[in-house]
Parts: C-alpha cells; sequence; structure tokens
C-alpha cells in the first residue's frame, strides 16, 4: 500500500468522526458529508488511477455529489426560513 492511500483513509476516518461529534448545526453536517465525500473522490482517483482504469465514472461521482450538495444547501434554507435557524435540535419531526 501507498502512503497516499492511507492519506486518504484518515481523511475519511476524520470526515466520520466530524460527522458523528459536529450534530447541532445542520451547516455542519453538510460540510462534514462533503468533506467525506472529497474523501472518497480522491480514494477512488487513486484506485482508478493505480489500476489504469478509465475516468469517466469519476464524472459521474462528481455530478451526483453536486447534486447531493445543493439539495443540501436548498434543505438547509429551506429549513432557515421556516424555523429561523440550523439547530438540528429545534426540528420537531414529529409534526406533519
Amino acid at each position: 500500500m501507498n502512503l497516499l492511500f492511507f492519506s486518504y483513509m484518515y481523511m475519511y476516518i476524520i470526515g466520520l468522526l466530524s460527522l458523528c461529534l459536529v450534530h447541532k448545526h445542520l451547516l455542519m453536517c453538510l460540510l462534514s458529508l462533503e468533506f467525506i465525500i472529497l474523501s472518497l473522490f480522491l480514494l477512488l482517483y487513486y484506485y482508478l488511477m493505480s489500476f489504469g482504469f478509465e475516468f469517466y465514472f469519476l464524472l459521474i461521482f462528481l455530478t451526483f455529489s453536486v447534486c447531493e450538495g445543493v439539495l443540501g444547501l436548498s434543505v438547509l434554507v429551506s429549513l432557515i426560513r421556516s424555523h429561523g435557524n440550523d439547530y438540528l435540535i429545534s426540528f420537531n419531526l414529529v409534526m406533519c
């Protein structure tokens, strides 16, 4: 294994740890998710580069990750407009 692979895995683990530990604000959760997506992209790039595969799957992965980010930001804006803050504890999910 390569040192680069372990650094990307370390990034992924740190992203998961930050997602688990910082869960008060929705914006911080979205930033942690984007960091995890970035580390997965780098891991996938390293994997495809080391075995000599094509990089078309990376374009599809980036497309879906951008759609995930835009959807998260739109949910964040909608929740801030309706509730006034982005604290996850203040959202009552029972009330439908």
